[in-house]
């Protein structure tokens, strides 16, 4: 919806700022500068600001609010209210349970939001070039070599700790490095006479050289001894590095060692160490990018990695992302087989299996033309123009002939742009509009919008000191706060049982889905006869031994993915997806189970009419509502991606035992008894259909219990809380003026909101 500006009601409000500011001044003149707390970017989990230590330095938040009222954008809300919150905070002790109550709402204020943007792409796809411009930082990300790709997964956000470039860098383990030197060791000795273009022969080699250079081929006894990791201490002692430079150029050649692979090196590169077949992902940080605050953008290496602790890094991050952008050259992107090929690869994972609610289809290098040296710069501008539109429709309709990726998409979340990074940095024909690159700025803008942020702290705040001050105020209501606990009681038990009902009836509808699927499991054979059908071909015995060894997923050097577990689960996946999209969308706006959950209320607004008396104890419970609501769509969107993605897990754990057995099989007819292993297997294993199904139905079942009990709980706690507990009036704090000053931001959002919704 944008930045929040406060536009109405300016003049009251500086009237209450004012009188906030004086009732502050004269009871806190000792107090120091304010501290405004921001909230951490960090990817480990939210970091909350230490109020206790913030008071003790504390000023004024209304003198605060003074000084930075000019333009009243919706940062400067957000600081002003986090002030007036930390304030409050260092002024309730904990001598009774609603005081700590209180303080324990307050510190739960705060959050932490970050949107992931998955950008996937072919090498030479111009995904590096792409991100660098959007950033404005031309050579942070090393692009331009046809031979180089980034083999490992590269986080890119804003540095909002200092103004150094900085990239961390995270590794596997040693025991996984062994493991996987084993496994080389092993497939090498079995496979002396390998040809060299073969996937894994050349994965192994190419690993292996990165970081021994040629040693691993005269032995492999000592190849983790500490002399091969003197530059990279912390991989031994299980740490991540980090690297710290002036500017993007000396950070990227920095850190292009431990994220790119290079089949042809060059001459200046001849004995140099490579650190990236050890790293798990790299975080680079870029400071003063306001437009990356709450955003990280993610550039994705293919899946099928043997490393099982990256390959799940890499499932994890992809089905966290809110936004997925695939990136090809715009000369044939409609007809880019390894571009639709990756997202019809990931479309359930980022689908039914995840949270994404857009896919953007980039088309870039649209300022490369034929034959444009005779034209003018007019008609060249002319023929890019005329092409990117060909370029959309084709992509478009090549999207509507996609059945898999449509069963999770819909055309709305689709979109097409055709970019030219080259132009928008340089601008010779194009425009920077024409490059479209400040679109996909501006879609980045509106998912790092604090919006959100801000009105989930404005509304929780002004419950709060709602809550504070009818407490304070609680002797004039005492007589009505039983009768409004039994109206709250009684409302509880019939909302739970509507979300009860709305849950189950989603259960019974999945499990119908689920019996006819089961049924249906002649399909999943059918798919599977048809990928090994292929055996007549050259190769094929070499891709299923790849198929196997990696538990049954892999990705050729031609672009292909290949999964024998999603394919064995289709038949289940199949039956559901349509009804899972919409008991479950990732865009929430609809509300879950048809949005029982966005509409459960204590009915709250009639019983303020009713019961003025405890007015505010009951506008604290409304904007409780909305808090526990909102956690509650954060904890159903984890666990339906877990719910989904069970169904695959379970095919594949019980197919473990068959990849095992093939990986054991060599000589004469290896591939025809590869093949009867995998066929008598699935034929003698008609229950994991059924056993994936009870698995999925029981996760169902699970999170009905979390949902009701998250409801009853958190609301029981927060009616007993408000209207029950006895505070002593003069232990709690005068926030009356702060209660009128976020009142007003309060309202000025409700009426922005329906403005916008208008």
């Amino acid at each position: 919806m944008g930045f929040l500006r406060v536009r109405s009601r300016v003049y009251n409000y500086v009237i209450l700022a004012s009188r906030a500011a004086n009732r502050c001044e004269e009871e806190h003149e000792e107090a120091a500068d304010v501290v405004q707390v921001l909230p951490s970017t960090s990817d480990t989990g939210k970091r909350k600001p230490d109020l206790e230590s913030d008071a003790s330095r504390l000023q004024s938040p209304a003198k605060r609010q003074r000084q930075s009222m000019p333009g009243f954008e919706e940062p400067t809300i957000l600081s002003n209210v986090k002030n007036i919150m930390a304030f409050v905070h260092s002024r309730l002790n904990e001598q009774d349970k609603l005081s700590a109550f209180l303080k324990k709402k307050i510190s739960d204020l705060e959050t932490n939001k970050r949107e992931l943007v998955g950008v996937f792409g072919k090498t030479g796809a111009g995904k590096s070039s792409l991100i660098n411009a959007i950033i404005k930082e031309k050579n942070l990300l090393p692009s331009g070599s046809v031979n180089a790709c980034t083999s490992v997964m590269i986080k890119v956000e804003a540095n909002t700790y200092s103004s150094k470039y900085e990239a961390e860098i995270e590794f596997i383990t040693k025991e996984e490095w062994n493991e996987e030197l084993w496994s080389f060791r092993q497939f090498l000795d079995n496979n002396k006479n390998q040809k060299k273009e073969d996937d894994d022969y050349h994965d192994a080699v190419e690993k292996l050289s990165a970081l021994y250079g040629d040693d691993w081929r005269k032995s492999f006894e000592n190849l983790m001894d500490r002399k091969y990791f003197k530059e990279i201490p912390e991989f031994l002692q299980s740490r991540r590095k980090i690297l710290t430079c002036e500017s993007a150029n000396e950070l990227s050649a920095e850190f292009v060692k431990y994220t790119r692979s290079d089949s042809k090196q060059e001459e200046s590169d001849e004995g140099k160490t490579w650190f990236w077949p050890l790293v798990k992902c790299v975080t680079v940080r870029v400071p003063n990018r306001p437009l990356l605050q709450h955003v990280t953008l993610v550039d994705l290496p293919g899946n099928g990695d043997c490393n099982k602790s990256r390959d799940q890094m890499w499932k994890g991050i992809v089905g966290d992302c809110s936004t997925v952008w695939i990136v090809t050259e715009i000369n044939r992107a409609a007809s880019d087989k390894e571009a639709w090929g990756i997202l019809e690869s990931v479309s359930s994972l980022i689908g039914n299996g995840g949270e994404c609610q857009q896919i953007h289809f980039i088309c870039t290098k649209s300022d490369l033309l034929d034959d444009s040296d005779d034209l003018s710069s007019a008609d060249i501008h002319d023929r890019i123009v005329k092409r990117n539109i060909q370029a959309n429709d084709g992509v478009r309709k090549e999207f509507n002939k996609r059945s898999k990726i449509k069963t999770h998409f819909t055309d709305d979340s689709f979109k097409v742009f055709t970019v030219s990074s080259k132009e928008f940095l340089k601008g010779k024909h194009l425009s920077p509009e024409d490059t479209e690159i400040p679109k996909l700025k501006g879609f980045l803008q509106e998912l790092n919008d604090c919006h959100s942020e801000t009105v989930n702290y404005v509304n929780g705040a002004y419950g709060i000191l709602s809550l504070i001050e009818g407490a304070r105020r609680r002797k004039e209501g005492v007589g009505k706060a039983d009768d409004v606990c039994k109206v709250l009681e009684k409302n509880m038990t019939e909302k739970l049982d509507q979300v009860k009902k709305a849950v189950e009836k989603a259960i019974k509808d999945f499990e119908q889905c689920l019996t006819e699927g089961v049924k249906n499991s002649k399909t999943s054979d059918e798919k599977l006869k048809s990928f090994l059908d292929r055996d007549k071909q050259p190769s094929f015995f070499k891709t299923l031994e790849a198929v196997v060894r990696k538990d049954g997923m892999h990705k050729t050097k031609k672009g292909e993915h290949i999964n024998l577990n999603t394919v064995l689960a289709s038949c289940l996946t199949d039956s559901i997806d349509e009804k899972f999209r919409k008991t479950f969308p990732n865009d929430v706006k609809g509300g879950y189970f048809d949005g029982v959950i966005s509409r459960f209320s204590l009915d709250t607004n009639s019983l303020i009419q009713k019961y003025q008396d405890v007015k505010l104890q009951l506008i604290f419970l409304q904007t409780e509502e909305d808090k526990i609501k909102a956690k509650l769509n954060k904890i159903i969107l984890k666990e339906k991606k877990i719910i989904y993605n069970s169904l695959t897990e379970a095919i594949e754990k019980n197919m473990k035992k068959c990849y095992e057995d093939a990986r054991k099989i060599s000589g004469n007819d290896a591939l025809k008894k590869m093949r009867k292993t995998i066929e008598t297997h699935v034929s003698l294993n008609r229950n994991m259909y059924e056993d994936a199904k009870e698995t999925m139905l029981e996760k169902m079942d699970e999170l009905m219990m979390i949902i009701c009990k998250e409801l009853k709980e958190t609301m029981d706690h927060s009616i007993k809380l408000s209207l029950k507990a006895s505070a002593l009036s003069e232990s709690l704090p005068d926030v009356s003026e702060h209660l009128e000053t976020v009142q007003q931001h309060y309202n000025e959002d409700l009426l922005h909101t329906v403005t916008a919704e208008t």
